[in-house]
């Protein structure tokens, strides 16, 4: 509690009496004044905190509009300069359609596979020699007597063998001799037809659809022209092949599952899929041997050098296997390896090579022999 205090001061007047004048002390600050002020100070600061943070996000906008020009700046700069390069080079083939031209025509050229060495394509091309000699009779292995024929014996030729599909169609193409009669065949009568060949329904399928692509698009002709003919239902690029070779006489390299299984074990090539197999396979030899070369290595594959007991031991070009070893090199024991069809040598219509036999080769059994 504040005491507010008078007191009285004597003052002398001008006949020398004494006057008496009362004062009074100052009134003291009450502190609500105080905080009032205090009050104010934190006003004042935050007020200047304020200001300041307006002042960065100003200078960040700045900053920002900035960088956005400067990007801006940028791609246009880049823009021009890919207009006014784009604007040069149709300029330059303008100027010059000639170099485009030889360009992409060089481009079209350029191989699908690695140019082969030359002790590889030698060795290769011996290999071919030595089984021409051992298999001068090497041919499709499946009956046909048109090109018709062949097309539906060969699609009906996956998985199982030639001798089954030469027992089969037989009774098919005496009963369809024509594309335009298998087409209109009742699709159970063919199926039971083909029911000894395996899968004979979806091998039904595609023989009476190959026929209403020949009788429709045609003509009730085979094409020979590869294109055409991988378009026919259950055809592909290895029976059409085959089609074009021995029906059409146009070269062709039939990549089956014996083929792969022998080039890679003759390191020929190292590619799993059949038209790289094919593209490789080819460049080491000369067109017009590719479909008796074809017929040469399914031959053996199929005679001589199996899947899983490959008869090392009685084979004509071991010297020149790089896989020799993989099978029976006990010539006696691989002898009982090599494999026959009823009927004497597999597809036998000359013996092998006299001098090869001379020389410890395989032996020819006699006609009707199992």
């Amino acid at each position: 509690m504040v005491v507010r205090r008078d007191s009285a001061v004597g003052e002398q007047g001008p006949d020398g009496s004494t006057k008496s004048t009362k004062v009074t002390d100052p009134a003291p600050v009450k502190p609500t004044v105080k905080k009032a002020a205090k009050k104010a100070t934190a006003t004042t600061k935050k007020a200047t905190a304020t200001v300041k943070k307006v002042t960065a996000t100003t200078k960040k906008a700045t900053s920002s509009k900035a960088e956005a020009e400067k990007t801006a700046v940028v791609k246009k700069t880049a823009a021009v300069k890919k207009t006014a390069a784009v604007k040069k080079t149709a300029a330059v083939k303008k100027t010059a359609p000639g170099k485009a031209v030889a360009k992409k025509a060089a481009a079209a050229k350029k191989p699908l596979v690695a140019e082969p060495s030359t002790a590889l394509v030698r060795r290769a091309r011996r290999i071919n020699r030595e089984l021409a000699e051992v298999y001068p009779y090497a041919h499709p292995e499946l009956d046909f007597e048109n090109a018709f024929q062949l097309v539906v014996a060969t699609v009906l030729s996956a998985q199982t063998t030639d001798l089954r599909v030469n027992q089969t169609t037989p009774a098919l193409f005496a009963k369809y001799p024509t594309p335009e009669d298998l087409a209109a065949a009742n699709p159970e009568e063919v199926e039971e037809i083909l029911r000894p060949t395996g899968f004979f329904r979806a091998k039904t399928k595609s023989v009476i659809g190959l026929s209403k692509a020949l009788a429709e698009e045609f003509g009730g002709e085979v094409p020979g022209r590869l294109e055409d003919l991988v378009k026919l239902p259950g055809v592909g690029r290895k029976t059409a092949f085959v089609v074009l070779g021995n029906a059409f006489g146009r070269p062709g390299i039939t990549v089956d599952t014996h083929f792969q299984r022998l080039v890679r074990r003759w390191q020929w090539t190292d590619e799993t899929e059949p038209d790289k197999i094919e593209a490789a396979v080819g460049a080491l030899f000369p067109k017009s041997e590719w479909t008796m070369l074809s017929h040469h290595v399914i031959f053996h594959g199929r005679r001589i050098c199996h899947a899983r007991r490959p008869a090392c031991g009685a084979c004509p070009i071991a010297p020149l296997c790089p896989a020799y070893g993989e099978g029976e090199t006990d010539p006696e024991k691989a002898r009982k390896l090599l494999k026959y069809e009823k009927g004497g040598y597999p597809g036998q219509r000359l013996n092998p090579p006299q001098a090869y036999l001379d020389a410890g080769g395989i032996p020819a059994p006699p006609l009707g022999a199992g």
